[in-house]
């Protein structure tokens, strides 16, 4: 199969892609083979099955989603990390050594995972909807006190703080924030509220958020980008990816 190259397909946003582990897994092009010696070799330190699988599947999802981006099949996307702090490659920002012009990031929880490919930065985050509350001086450290009063008040305040939390988790993937600084950045003037299935949109500066909560998986989600994201199924990629 012939493919253009990175440059030739630029033009549209990034994409993202949110998906219960155990789907990902039981994806079509979903082999283990995929994965590098080195990731296969840190997906063996796990103890437990379970998160040993949720690292496999987001390795595994975020070749799939380049894949479609780029018009090329997952065994043609490498997945590396670097660590700009210690210079080691067993963890840090995830990139596409064979293709430097697309940007990368993933992200995993208990069962879920979530991976997102664009040809500009792009940062992503899921995490569960906890039905324990979050500790107070954990809200204190993340949220300023105008995005504090709006948690506070809203009908859901846990997953009001999720929404705030996964994007800043994900401005972090970008380079924007360090987890030091996640409460010096006001995200108060976004709308909070997402229908189930139907993503929000909104901006911050120059850049585009897409957000959505996911009833079936129990998670809310974050993509941060500088050009506007999709959001597609596991369905899309196994029709459009080969």
């Amino acid at each position: 199969m012939q493919h253009g190259t990175d440059t030739d397909r630029r033009g549209g946003g990034p994409l993202a892609v949110v998906a219960a582990s155990v789907e990902v897994l039981g994806h079509p092009r979903a082999d283990e083979r995929l994965l590098t010696d080195g990731e296969r070799e840190r997906a063996a330190r796990f103890r437990q099955e379970a998160t040993r699988r949720d690292f496999v599947a987001a390795h595994i999802l975020v070749r799939l989603c380049a894949a479609r981006l780029i018009g090329a099949t997952a065994t043609e996307v490498t997945l590396a990390q670097s660590c700009p702090g210690c210079g080691k490659a067993d963890h840090g920002k995830p990139y596409l050594p064979d293709h430097p012009g697309v940007h990368v990031s993933i992200s995993h929880t208990k069962g879920v995972v979530a991976a997102a490919a664009g040809y500009r930065e792009v940062g992503v985050d899921v995490e569960l909807a906890e039905r324990t509350g979050t500790h107070p001086d954990v809200l204190e450290r993340v949220l300023t006190e105008g995005e504090l009063r709006l948690v506070e008040k809203h009908t859901d305040p846990q997953r009001a703080f999720l929404r705030q939390w996964v994007r800043k988790e994900a401005l972090i993937k970008i380079g924007r924030l360090t987890l030091d600084t996640m409460g010096a950045v006001d995200l108060s003037a976004l709308p909070l509220a997402a229908v189930d299935g139907v993503p929000l949109r909104s901006r911050f500066e120059e850049l585009h958020l897409l957000d959505w909560d996911d009833e079936k998986y129990q998670a809310t989600a974050a993509v941060v980008s500088p050009d506007e994201p999709r959001a597609v199924d596991l369905a899309e990629l196994a029709d459009l990816v080969g």
